[in-house]
Formats: C-alpha cells, structure tokens, sequence
C-alpha cells in the first residue's frame, strides 16, 4: 500500500498559496490543500536574520506524488529557495487513506 504523506510549505501570500493549491488539486496531485495565513518567520537568509509574515499550505497526497506536486511549488513559487518537504504520516483513518487514493487516481502519471 502506498504511503499518505503531507507536503509542508510556506508562501509570502495566500494569493500565491491558493494559486498553487487549485493547481495542485486540479491536476488530482493532492486529495486536498489547507492553507493558514498569519503565520511568521524568523530564519536565516543570504547571512542575515529575516523576519517575514507567511502562509502554511500542507498537501494531503500520496507518496509516489509527492514529487510531482513539489515540482509544482518549485513552478509557481516566487522564492528563490522554497521551503518544501514531504512528512511520512505514520497512520491514517483507512476510509480517509481511500478517499485520498480515490481524488488522487486520474492525474496521468
């Protein structure tokens, strides 16, 4: 059985994240997107400490799309070096799990 994996990344606006997000779902590459504005960063960039007011999107999918739906954030983001990465889920309702498979099955790979 293939793994369930949430994709974590950031963006600097929900416009972008929510462009994305469609994007992502429209081609079944994820079941589902949430987006969570309001959050801010503190992080190191090109030697200095930034500080930035950004939006959380995670990507419900599976595992053999990951890559894919990263390549999409890649694409569309306008960071130079977006925050992306693939977390394992270690269990998942199994009725949720199907429901992920199912939205995720026509998406031509």
């Amino acid at each position: 059985m293939e793994r369930a994996v949430l994709l974590y990344t950031t963006w600097p606006s929900i416009v972008e994240a929510e462009k994305a997000g469609r994007s992502m779902v429209d081609k079944r590459l994820a079941a589902c997107v949430n987006i969570l504005p309001g959050m801010v960063s503190h992080y190191w960039w090109q030697g200095k400490i930034e500080r930035a007011e950004e939006v959380v999107m995670i990507v419900k999918t599976r595992s053999g799309l990951a890559e894919a739906a990263s390549r999409v954030v890649k694409e569309l983001h306008s960071y130079e070096t977006p925050a992306i990465m693939v977390v394992p889920v270690e269990s998942v309702d199994v009725d949720y799990y199907r429901w992920i498979v199912a939205e995720t099955q026509n998406n031509g790979s």
